[in-house]
């Protein structure tokens, strides 16, 4: 009887952070009135019908992202995992070459069960295995042939990280003059500028294609976009509808992404500045790493020597209990008794001090203790 009174472990995480009054990491989760009432908080006229198959609305924020990036066009699409097995296979067909060299922690070798070899017969190659982006010389010597060079800015597996701007260049020049094309992965590519120190369309220029997402960083509901030479996006979308990606309506996913391009974007600069904060003051609680430091986004890894188990149930308790939720869940990537979590600064770490960070893990760990 006990066990079937427990509480969904979700339900539980949701009604903790609900409850909050403070966050260190992400944002307070919304309730479905919540969620529909915030569709109505961006610049778009609501007035006008739904979209259709594409049009309306959608067709708005395609050429909002187009102009943000730069590109001739933008295509939407219901996941990124889509958008990225659309531009890849399309790039495929266009170069005769069916190998794509990418880092082995890209999102579609850890998050997309291999659909590029499953559903188009691409396979991958790995300039490096280090964790970073590889370098123009290793991109440059490197033994196998390619036709396209797929770069993840930031590398959120190996802890959001990010080349200087210089290193990119070269890295993209190294690939091009091996006549290999370069889609970047840029799901985070909105919060890549002050690190960079460039703006959006240059960064996006060194590319040919960039797929961006909606939900992570601007806070949408789902969805994703690929950009690009006009061209090529046509092509992408005849794909986009064999894929099953041609939904007939998705207003509520491209009415929520307008409203975090006008809500977050412009705040994407303080968050990352206030990330370093919150990052030299996690570095200075006894046993604690924060990687890389400093952050080089707004997001980044915080490691603690306890087992994962325990940090998520204490930080569920510290919640319950005091109303501030400091972290998200955590894992053990392979090292017994030492967990990772993410660590995302937006508004609401906004309010927190350094003092105030450092008392707070410190009551996690007397949770973790107990």
């Amino acid at each position: 009887m006990a066990d079937e009174m427990e509480i969904d472990p979700l339900q539980r995480r949701f009604e903790a952070l609900r409850g909050s009054g403070r966050l260190l990491s992400g944002t307070r989760p919304r309730s479905l009135r919540e969620s529909i009432d915030a569709l109505a908080d961006g610049s778009h006229d609501l007035g006008g019908r739904t979209d259709v198959y594409g049009d309306g609305v959608v067709g708005a924020l395609e050429e909002r992202v187009a102009g943000l990036l730069g590109t001739e066009a933008a295509a939407f699409f219901p996941t990124g995992t889509m958008a990225q097995q659309v531009a890849l296979r399309c790039w495929a067909g266009r170069t005769g070459d069916r190998t794509v060299a990418m880092h082995p922690l890209a999102h579609p070798e850890v998050h997309e069960r291999f659909a590029y070899a499953q559903l188009s017969d691409l396979r991958s190659v790995w300039p490096t295995t280090e964790r970073r982006m590889a370098s123009a010389d290793e991109v440059a010597d490197f033994a196998e042939p390619f036709g396209t060079l797929m770069l993840e800015l930031p590398l959120r597996d190996a802890g959001f990280l990010l080349p200087s701007w210089e290193e990119l260049v070269a890295t993209v020049e190294a690939a091009r003059a091996r006549d290999a094309v370069v889609h970047l992965d840029g799901a985070r590519i909105w919060e890549t500028v002050p690190h960079f120190g460039r703006p959006l369309p240059e960064i996006a220029g060194l590319a040919d294609s960039v797929y961006v997402s909606f939900y992570k960083t601007l806070g949408g509901i789902s969805g994703a976009a690929l950009a690009g030479p006009a061209e090529f996006v046509a092509e992408a979308r005849a794909w986009r509808h064999r894929y099953g990606g041609q939904l007939y309506q998705q207003w509520p996913a491209a009415l929520s992404a307008l409203a975090g391009i006008e809500r977050e974007l412009p705040r994407l600069g303080e968050y990352v500045a206030h990330a370093k904060v919150v990052a030299a003051a996690l570095a200075e609680v006894p046993g604690a790493r924060v990687f890389p430091e400093p952050p080089h986004t707004h997001q980044f890894q915080l490691w603690l020597p306890y087992a994962a188990e325990l940090l998520t149930e204490a930080g569920l308790r510290l919640a319950e209990e005091t109303g501030q939720a400091l972290f998200g869940g955590w894992r053990e990537p392979g090292v017994p008794g030492v967990a990772c979590t993410e660590v995302t600064v937006q508004g609401p770490a906004l309010e927190w001090s350094p003092q105030e960070i450092r008392a707070g893990v410190a009551a996690l760990l007397e949770r973790v203790k107990q």
